[in-house]
């Protein structure tokens, strides 16, 4: 009898362009990460309406800003690895119905107390979401395009975060600050029916777990009409010793991990004290709220626009050089923003050089991380990276108003801000100068 044939996932991937059922994946997790990001970036623009309404404090938002990081973190270091388990699409629906209707109950809140736990309850769907959008992106993209599409779909994060702040600037002033959080909770629900009938499990987990070839066969005919799997065996995955979460420290991986999460927090900090903090300082400078929201989303703006570049950019050359350089700017344009509150056409290029550096290269380290770690942990890998960067984002939305206490003057604090950027650059860096790609786990994960 003929042997069977063994066929390498990854191979077929690679062999063909991207099809439509590809294309389809990349569009539902882009709109799962859009409203991930509408979510996340809402508290910073209702954070002057609640002062307004609540009477609140500067020291009374920061716990509020750090109880939705917070659930952020814990929701990424919980998911991912439970991911790596029992699959990508059913985190992905789980964890999207969860903070649709954690988002909705937020608005139901009666004090700042009250809303603080609920966005930390709403950041815990958040945070296990948006690692398996990206993980589940990257294993349908073949490797040449793999950077580009990854960040093109998580451009959906900063999509959704300057949609938050239209939606502010529009609609506060006429139902108040709740009609924004019962729009983050609508749309997650509205979309779980879609992801459950359009979105497939990934078909690299689906060999590590040993799914019937059958059903293997058929998601990739999808991709390859024309190749007749009938009877192939599908090999190039095998699931290594110990936990998804020990495996992130095996001697081949171990420096890129602990690079990529100095990279992480560093960059996740500077982005979320940007985010949150910037509609209330430019504020205070004299703008009135409608202008602060609108300029603070040149951030989110300039992350779509840096993504997209910076993807480009990381598929022909270097991808450390890349985001190495991006960061190095970042820093002078951070810097910038405390000089500009003088001039608002030179604020906005501020703002929207600074969104374009760090939301984009934030963009370029997500893509970088599921590129970096093989399919056995890429869910895990992605997701503490994440989970670390959100204790910096914690970090970040906490500072702020200690920032602002000091007395500092705008130019001297966003000086400081500014230092985050250039250990970020260090962190991307001295990854690619150690050069630390995924390891060879055992053999039958060479082509992984």
């Amino acid at each position: 009898m003929p042997t069977p044939r063994s066929i390498d996932v990854q191979d077929v991937v690679n062999r063909h362009g991207v099809s439509r059922f590809q294309m389809r994946i990349v569009l539902l997790c882009f709109l799962v990460v859009a409203i991930d990001g509408f979510d996340t970036a809402a508290i910073g623009y209702i954070a002057p309406a609640l002062r307004t309404q609540w009477g609140v404090t500067q020291a009374q938002l920061a716990p509020l800003f750090g109880a939705g990081l917070f659930g952020l973190m814990v929701g990424a270091f919980l998911f991912g690895p439970l991911a790596d388990r029992v699959g990508r699409k059913a985190m992905l629906i789980v964890t999207t119905a969860f903070f649709g209707l954690a988002s909705l109950a937020s608005a139901w809140s009666t004090s700042i107390e009250m809303l603080t736990v609920l966005r930390f309850v709403t950041g815990l769907g958040l945070g296990g979401a948006m690692p398996n959008a990206i993980t589940l992106t990257s294993e349908y993209c073949p490797e040449h395009r793999r950077s580009f599409l990854t960040m093109a779909m998580f451009c959906g994060f900063t999509v959704g975060s300057a949609l938050g702040g239209f939606a502010a600037a529009h609609l506060i002033a006429d139902y108040g600050w709740t009609s924004v959080l019962v729009i983050g909770g609508v749309m997650p629900l509205a979309l779980v029916p879609v992801l459950v009938l359009g979105l497939p499990e990934s078909v690299r987990f689906l060999v590590l777990k040993q799914a019937p070839a059958e059903k293997v066969a058929r998601l990739l005919n999808r991709i390859a009409p024309a190749e007749d799997f009938s009877g192939a065996t599908f090999a190039g995955i095998a699931k290594p010793k110990g936990s998804p979460i020990s495996q992130l420290f095996q001697p081949g991986l171990v420096a890129a991990t602990l690079c990529l999460w100095l990279t992480f927090f560093m960059s996740l900090l500077i982005f979320y004290l940007l985010s949150s903090w910037l509609p209330t300082i430019i504020s205070s400078a004299g703008l009135t709220l409608k202008e602060a929201s609108l300029v603070t989303v040149m951030l989110a703006t300039g992350g779509t626009v840096g993504g997209l570049v910076l993807g480009a950019l990381m598929d022909r050359v270097n991808p450390h050089v890349v985001l190495g350089l991006s960061y190095l700017a970042a820093a002078g344009f951070v810097a910038l923003i405390g000089s500009a509150t003088g001039s608002v056409p030179l604020l906005v290029a501020a703002v929207f050089g600074a969104g374009f550096c760090v939301a984009g290269s934030q963009i370029g380290i997500n893509a970088l991380s599921a590129s970096t770690y093989p399919t056995a942990n890429r869910a895990t890998g992605v997701a503490w990276a994440n989970a670390v960067g959100r204790v910096g984002s914690v970090v970040g939305s906490m500072i702020g108003a200690s920032l602002i206490g000091l007395g500092f003057g705008l130019p001297a604090t966003f000086g400081i801000v500014a230092v985050p950027a250039l250990i970020a650059a260090a962190g991307i860096t001295l990854k690619g100068r150690l050069g630390t790609p995924a390891p060879r786990l055992a053999p039958a994960l060479q082509s992984t």
